[in-house]
């Protein structure tokens, strides 16, 4: 691994920088540049302020390909790395280490240009305020933009000549950054049918999906629906996402051989991916076809989802238990190299008959569909992506569906393994806590609605790593494992997709110490992270930032907020453990989301999904286990997981410790098995039904909403 991080670090002729002392992947691999690149830390500034230069901080992430590019290009080069010495201090960040950094000035870039990406190139302040920003730069100057030297050029004299300029823009933007969302009035059943409309607009009607290239799979919007749907009975929201997923399975941003998916779509159709893979984008897809199965029944669903697992249990597990970030999409610098395919590669590699059945399944030309974003010709090369799917007629020879996926699949192993013997692009194999929270949640959740117990280990294992090996000696969470080292202080993302993860945990093994630690990390998180002025978990803690301001994190981007993800978590451990304070912050919370809802409620689908629990019909369900059980409580269990219920919560009270699970949810003290068998009680609302003793009666008292 380390040799491959260096191998993109430069040709290794001239002395390392500072970096070479990091351990994120990405920093490493700007180690050889020629640019005198520092980490972020006191020593970058002060060394600023003492020789009174502007700061060049530029963050991106080791899979990113733009990124890469603007590495090549300049940061390489022995004349843009004169200028950024000699007129900057220049610091690099890794946006998945210090994503508190990255949201920060990524805000502000947006209020300096009206956007963002990455590589984002912010000029600062030495006391770290900005006031200049910027995406990728190019070498040379473009179409009436200026190229690199000549735009820090200009910045540099500015800063000597016209500073007061700058530093007035600094103080506008750090005003701007500095006011926060203020608490409004509780949000209304009526916000879900506004965030539902807003999506209805947005929704691309022939291709799936929302809104037009490029395109993200932004799985919580498809989460939301699907509550959506439940709520209302609304067949258009379910529509909306089974044409979505089906469309993303055959596409080219699923990897058709291995699984995953890409990171997003640069077109309409799902066809050319932007060729990363992001661990969060394989969690939160994992949940959305998961749920999906469960909705619709459809097999598809279940098998993507699956194929989607056994992608990360194979290809992104470290073997400590943790998950690995991503994998890059360049290889030797060629962005999709590992993925695409000639016709020709494919003819030679497959037998006759399985060569016709793959290029006529995966709609292989000789021109290629895979177009050079260099040169912007056909390259010959082809993104596999499924022109059919399982039950559709073949047109490839004289078969019957089911013997043409068959062949299909056969032909999948010769390339698979084949596409094995190529240079892999670079796994990203940096831990990180939040990330992890949504896979441990995602693999919990598989495990109980398709009874595989490998998914349940894989969770339990990294919950377990991520609690024994990425904490503080105060109790509090780090962000970041790599090579036997925990550190970077733990960020409100961490802590709320963690207690996600934990409790999707619990209600998939009825392990009392998982909701256990995730009532502690919750009171950890509200110790160090709640607003007690106006609501709400700021994104960084209140002791040790780094930052010139303390913001919240509401809008959903492509993972969802941590305040999202936090106000559900907050719902179902008042549901869990019946302790109403829960419940209470999580009505503050809502609050300070009212004004930004009536403005764009599709950007805040996860809160939405949230919402749905407080209109829709929440249910507790505890399965008391009985002496005489006879399989009672796990078929009931087994009930419970195999339908679509976002709004139920279920626990289980063995016997034979009852009090383990009473101490952390004291409400099932007085819960009893009645005449010795297993009984259920069902509550909704502080009310509860009649105890039953069978399944059908526990179905019954589900099912009347």
């Amino acid at each position: 691994m380390e040799e491959q991080i260096r191998n993109t670090a430069g040709n290794g002729a001239r002395p390392p920088n500072r970096l070479i002392h990091e351990l994120s992947p990405y920093l490493l691999q700007h180690a050889g540049n020629p640019v005198d690149w520092f980490p972020w830390g006191e020593e970058a500034f002060a060394r600023a302020a003492a020789e009174d230069k502007p700061v060049f901080l530029s963050i991106g992430y080791a899979t990113c390909h733009w990124c890469h590019v603007m590495e090549q290009e300049s940061f390489e080069d022995p004349a843009v790395a004169r200028v950024m010495n000699e007129q900057y201090i220049a610091i690099k960040v890794d946006r998945e280490e210090r994503p508190d950094i990255d949201a920060l000035y990524m805000t502000a870039s947006q209020l300096l240009s009206g956007g963002g990406g990455w590589p984002l190139n912010v000029i600062l302040t030495p006391d770290r305020q900005p006031f200049y920003a910027m995406t990728y730069i190019p070498r040379e100057p473009r179409f009436g933009t200026p190229g690199i030297i000549q735009l820090l050029g200009r910045i540099a004299a500015m800063w000597k000549e016209e500073r007061e300029k700058l530093l007035s823009v600094s103080r506008n933007v750090l005003g701007a950054l500095g006011s926060g969302p203020e608490k409004g009035k509780s949000p209304k059943q009526g916000i879900l049918d506004a965030g539902f409309e807003d999506l209805r607009l947005r929704y691309d009607r022939v291709h799936g999906g929302f809104g037009t290239a490029p395109k993200f799979p932004l799985p919580h919007n498809l989460l939301f629906l699907l509550r959506y749907a439940g709520l209302k009975q609304d067949d258009r929201a379910k529509q909306m996402v089974e044409q979505t997923l089906a469309a993303m399975a055959s596409g080219g941003i699923h990897d058709q051989l291995a699984s995953g998916f890409h990171r997003y779509s640069t077109d309409v159709r799902w066809l050319v991916p932007h060729f990363e893979k992001m661990l969060y984008d394989q969690a939160l897809l994992v949940l959305a076809y998961t749920e999906a199965f469960q909705v619709t029944g459809n097999p598809a669903f279940r098998q993507t989802a699956r194929d989607c697992l056994e992608y990360v249990l194979r290809d992104m597990a470290s073997p400590d238990g943790g998950f690995y970030s991503a994998q890059d999409a360049d290889t030797a610098g060629e962005e999709g190299a590992y993925y695409l395919w000639t016709k020709k590669e494919v003819e030679d590699l497959l037998p006759r008959d399985l060569a016709d059945i793959a290029v006529d399944a995966w709609h292989l030309t000789t021109a290629g569909n895979f177009i050079d974003p260099v040169t912007g010709q056909r390259s010959g090369k082809n993104i596999l992506h499924l022109t059919k799917r399982p039950g559709d007629p073949p047109s490839a020879g004289d078969i019957g569906p089911s013997e043409f996926f068959t062949r299909l699949a056969s032909a999948r192993d010769i390339l698979l393994e084949a596409r094995r013997r190529r240079e892999p692009p670079l796994t990203d194999d940096k831990v990180l806590a939040d990330w992890n929270g949504l896979m441990i949640a995602a693999c919990a959740r598989a495990a109980r609605v398709f009874g595989d117990g490998r998914y349940r280990e894989a969770a339990e294992r990294a919950s377990t790593f991520i609690l024994t090996k990425m904490r503080a000696p105060d109790g509090g969470l780090l962000h970041r494992y790599r090579n036997g080292s925990a550190g970077i202080a733990g960020l409100s993302a961490d802590y709320a997709f963690l207690i996600f993860g934990l409790t999707e945990l619990y209600l998939t093994t009825f392990d009392p110490a998982y909701l256990s630690s995730a009532r502690e990390i919750e009171q950890y998180f509200h110790a160090q992270f709640w607003d007690g002025q106006t609501g709400g978990y700021f994104s960084t803690p209140a002791t040790g930032t780094d930052l010139i301001v303390r913001q919240k994190d509401l809008n959903d981007g492509a993972i969802p907020s941590a305040n999202a993800v936090a106000f559900t978590n907050l719902l179902r451990l008042t549901m869990l453990t019946g302790d109403p304070s829960y419940e209470t912050r999580a009505s503050d919370l809502a609050r300070l989301y009212a004004g930004h809802l009536s403005q764009s409620p599709a950007a805040y689908t996860f809160f939405l999904s949230g919402l749905c629990l407080v209109f829709g019909p929440a249910q507790e369900v505890v399965i008391v286990q009985g002496a005489d059980d006879g399989g009672v409580a796990k078929a009931m269990a087994e009930l419970l997981h195999a339908r679509y219920l976002p709004f139920v919560v279920a626990l289980l009270k063995h016997p034979d410790d009852p009090e383990e699970l009473g101490a952390v949810a004291p409400f099932t003290r007085g819960l009893v098995p009645l005449d010795r068998k297993t009984t259920a009680y069902v509550c909704s609302r502080h009310a509860c039904s009649r105890p039953v003793t069978s399944i059908a009666e526990l179905l019954g008292q589900i099912e009347r909403k």
